[in-house]
């Protein structure tokens, strides 16, 4: 009986320090379906996104914020639902269908019919600021394969790049929800470009 008191004692204190400790909370830079505006009319190709290049300093579940004094902050209990550039890629990929009118092909048979667009993107500077800002710093790259062109055929390229800068209220949700307004940005002028490139291969990039 002795000790059996002490022991529950400490089973309580275990107890009360874990209700204590802090929650993890889950985000993700993927917009839900309703805040993506719809396509006008589909585009003249088949895409295909491929993989993403992440920042490697960013590029994992836990968000990393930028600090004043120039240093990272590793936030454990505030995480991305996957990593970083599996995050970016998906929130992309669906924004560009919406655009598009056209489900991601990536792997999946293309009709020989039609031309295909491949979208690649390198994401240089993903910058969080909490209460500030979200800043993206991309490099992307489209590739165009004519009709009935097999997947080493000549294609055209045209490679861009786009600084996103969005100002984020106060708190966590916040800065997700400006990084979600910055993909949606890279959305518009990835889906912009393509579809007048497809159509004018003279076309620049966006200024």
């Amino acid at each position: 009986m002795t000790m059996r008191k002490p022991l529950l004692a400490l089973a309580c204190v275990l107890g009360l320090s874990a209700c204590a400790s802090t929650p993890t909370h889950y985000y993700t830079l993927i917009a839900p379906a309703g805040q993506s505006p719809a396509s006008p009319a589909q585009a003249p190709f088949q895409f295909e996104m491929q993989p993403v290049l992440m920042a490697v300093q960013v590029d994992q579940p836990p968000l990393v914020i930028r600090q004043g004094n120039g240093s990272l902050a590793i936030l454990e209990n505030e995480r991305w639902g996957a990593p970083l550039g599996d995050e970016f890629h998906d929130a992309l990929t669906g924004q560009l269908e919406r655009r598009f009118g056209s489900r991601d092909l990536a792997g999946l048979p293309k009709q020989a019919d039609e031309p295909v667009l491949s979208v690649r993107t390198d994401v240089r500077r993903f910058e969080s600021v909490l209460d500030q800002y979200a800043l993206i710093d991309v490099v992307w790259s489209l590739s165009l394969r004519g009709a009935g062109a097999g997947p080493g055929s000549k294609r055209q390229t045209l490679t861009c790049s786009s600084v996103i800068r969005q100002p984020a209220g106060v708190g966590m949700e916040n800065l997700v929800l400006a990084h979600q307004s910055a993909v949606a940005t890279l959305a518009d002028n990835v889906s912009r470009t393509a579809a007048q490139w497809a159509r004018q291969p003279s076309t620049r990039c966006p200024s």
